[in-house]
């Protein structure tokens, strides 16, 4: 008989045969396919002891307020902003993310965007397709550039930004970040430069990438304000959380050509309004933005290594917490002192 009840509201699964490997008959899972929490019966929240939260839900204090029972949450993958830590805290519930999984696949993404903008594949691919003679042509792409020697600029060198920066030195760029949170002297063992502040880094580097998490203080952290203080010319990256990103200001940047160019792979609203000005003008390929946006649908983490990686290490949390009393990764240490609302 199961020890312990599981619930999963947002399953990007079909089945919990990696759970079940790792857990065996100790956790009962619940699992549902839902984005809405009402769609999930109270009674559900009200008896789990456990939650494994992809990123579709959002775990909201009106949630978190029907968790009777529930001991910990685990956030499947690295961002939590669609969970209330603070409400969590108040409740004495614990929240952890699995911020190890996809660290690789999403710092190969980041340089997978800007190799695919700077070396024009978009562009010289839908010119074949259309003309496989005519379109056999190397020049007339709007962002081919030589990125060695170019500089690259980090917002945040943690595991990931840390991956990125040393995938941008390997094609011979100058690296260079920004982050307050980092303690003197990381930068000495990557030979990377540090930056006291994200204005400079906006003045010296040719493209932007950005790696950090989404909170009230990083909401908008790139619109129209720090857009302006980029070099004219400069390339945009997130593979971080859309939210960082305004991209109304994205789009006005790109039309006056002052950006030259952005990757992202994550954006406000996912999936996104088809009739937004920026993804209509991508979608219809308009001639002033053909070639100069990559768009991908939240994608970076994904491998089927990563995919296994982050159920594994999820599991891994739970079990460790409920039969062992030890809590890892854990972002809301505030929770084994209640708020007090």
């Amino acid at each position: 008989m199961s020890k312990y009840r599981v619930l999963i509201p947002d399953a990007h699964l079909n089945d919990q045969l990696v759970e079940k490997s790792i857990s065996g008959e100790t956790l009962e899972y619940r699992v549902y396919q839902e984005k809405d929490p009402a769609a999930i019966p109270d009674e559900e929240w009200r008896s789990c002891d456990a939650i494994q939260v992809w990123h579709k839900m959002k775990l909201t204090a009106d949630v978190i307020a029907k968790l009777d029972r529930c001991k910990l949450i685990v956030r499947v993958g690295v961002g939590y902003d669609n969970v209330d830590v603070v409400a969590c805290a108040r409740k004495g519930i614990p929240v952890s993310n699995v911020p190890n999984y996809g660290t690789t696949e999403v710092a190969d993404h980041a340089l997978a965007l800007l190799l695919y903008l700077v070396r024009g594949i978009g562009t010289y691919e839908r010119q074949l397709r259309v003309d496989p003679v005519g379109g056999f042509l190397a020049e007339g792409v709007p962002v081919v550039r030589r990125i060695r020697g170019a500089t690259f600029g980090a917002i945040g060198l943690g595991r990931i930004g840390t991956a990125v920066a040393r995938r941008a030195q390997g094609f011979d760029m100058k690296v260079v970040y920004y982050d307050p949170y980092v303690s003197e002297g990381h930068e000495l063992g990557l030979g990377i430069e540090r930056v006291k502040t994200v204005e400079e880094l906006y003045a010296r580097a040719d493209i932007v990438s950005l790696h950090t998490p989404l909170s009230q203080e990083t909401r908008n952290y790139i619109s129209t304000k720090q857009l302006a203080e980029m070099k004219k010319g400069s390339i945009l990256l997130n593979i971080a959380r859309g939210g960082l990103v305004d991209i109304d200001a994205v789009y006005e940047a790109l039309k006056s050509g002052h950006l030259k160019a952005a990757g992202l792979d994550v954006l406000p609203v996912e999936p996104p309004h088809p009739d937004h000005p920026l993804i209509s003008a991508w979608r219809n390929n308009e001639p002033w933005i053909a070639g100069r946006v990559a768009i991908t649908p939240h994608a970076a983490f994904f491998s089927e290594a990563g995919y296994i990686d982050t159920r594994v290490f999820s599991t891994e949390i739970v079990l460790d917490f409920l039969l062992r009393n030890q809590l890892r990764n854990n972002v809301n240490p505030g929770w084994r002192t209640p708020i007090v609302a």
